[in-house]
């Protein structure tokens, strides 16, 4: 079979790998779609994303779908041809966290993820013709999701995660900051919820296109000057640049709450944090997803459409050209595909 994998900084291949064989209690995938992540695109650049460092090629690829195409033993109730996605933790371990954050298995200190070169030997992920997957972690696409859409439940569930951190959003009026795809299914997440009114701002015109798109009710190019709404009782900051944390702490009303889903740089960097105190706001951090994936199939099932974050379509040996578009921020790209398989 063909993989997209990252074998050094800039040095992405197509590379012919053996055909996976499932095992017991797990599944054999024939993969049709993947979505291209900030975490493959800083593989591929810079053969690291955070704290994790490549020692060794990685397949890339956490967002992705397909259908079973067999299954090892002990696995039933999975038929050969069954649409299905992935979620992509494996918790390492027993699994068992303290009291206070029972249940969040998102903040396992030791998780397996799909593409992540976290733990040595690193766990590939699914831009590949097949793949075996614990059938733990299948979750089959209800009637009506597409596969190409199956394949953006993660990003939507980690968008779901975020607005499930915020609480009751019924009534209330939100602020996106970031309008790119993350931002956007924020967006989309956030009007599924109830939200009377979403605001989003981004410093790109077609961003918020794709925000409009998504639900927004209003939105601001930023990057002409204008200036984020104040007193806005919910935020949420979905574009991970510490310049923009200043700006957005300043936008939230007093006493009220702002919701971290961009990720921030791990090193020092500078950040006017005075209004998080003299106007006591409550910051969330909000990291990946528990079983948000299940929402996130249930919304688009009953409607929720993904469509418009999807800006660019590339064959899976087209991979190093799909990573290049997604990285390039004058392409005006929003969520890139890869066909990884017959579909």
């Amino acid at each position: 079979m063909r993989a997209v994998v990252v074998h050094g900084p800039g040095d992405l291949r197509i590379d012919e790998r053996p055909d996976p064989v499932p095992g017991e209690g797990e599944v054999l995938l024939a993969m049709e779609w993947g979505g291209v992540c900030g975490s493959d695109v800083a593989y591929w650049k810079h053969a690291a994303s955070g704290t994790a460092a490549l020692t060794h090629p990685l397949v890339l690829g956490h967002e992705v779908a397909g259908r079973i195409a067999g299954t090892g033993a002990g696995v039933s109730g999975l038929a050969d041809g069954l649409p299905v996605t992935v979620h992509p933790a494996e918790l390492v371990g027993d699994g068992r966290l303290p009291e206070r954050i029972a249940g969040r298995t998102n903040l396992h200190p030791r998780i397996r993820y799909f593409g992540s070169a976290a733990f040595d030997p690193h766990t590939d992920g699914g831009f590949s013709e097949y793949r075996v997957v614990r059938a733990a972690q299948i979750r089959p696409l209800p009637e009506g999701v597409s596969t190409e859409h199956g394949a953006l439940a993660e990003p939507l569930a980690v968008a779901m995660h975020a607005v499930h951190r915020a609480g009751d959003l019924r009534g209330r009026t939100v602020l996106v900051n970031g309008a790119g795809p993350i931002g956007s299914l924020v967006v989309a997440a956030a009007k599924h919820r109830g939200a009377a009114a979403v605001i989003a701002s981004d410093i790109s015109a077609a961003s918020l296109r794709v925000a409009r798109s998504m639900g927004a009710d209003e939105t601001l190019d930023i990057s002409e000057g204008t200036a984020l709404p104040q007193d806005v009782e919910l935020v949420f900051e979905a574009s991970g640049a510490p310049a923009a944390l200043g700006p957005v702490l300043r936008a939230t009303a007093r006493g009220g709450t702002l919701v971290q889903v961009g990720n921030l740089p791990g090193t020092a960097v500078p950040a006017a944090l005075g209004d998080l105190v003299t106007r006591e706001i409550t910051w969330i951090g909000s990291y990946r997803f528990v079983e948000e994936i299940d929402d996130a199939l249930r919304a688009m099932r009953d409607g929720l459409d993904v469509s418009a974050v999807i800006s660019h379509r590339f064959d899976l040996d087209r991979a190093g050209e799909a990573l290049a578009v997604a990285a390039d921020p004058a392409s005006g790209s929003g969520k890139v595909m890869l066909r990884l398989g017959a579909h």
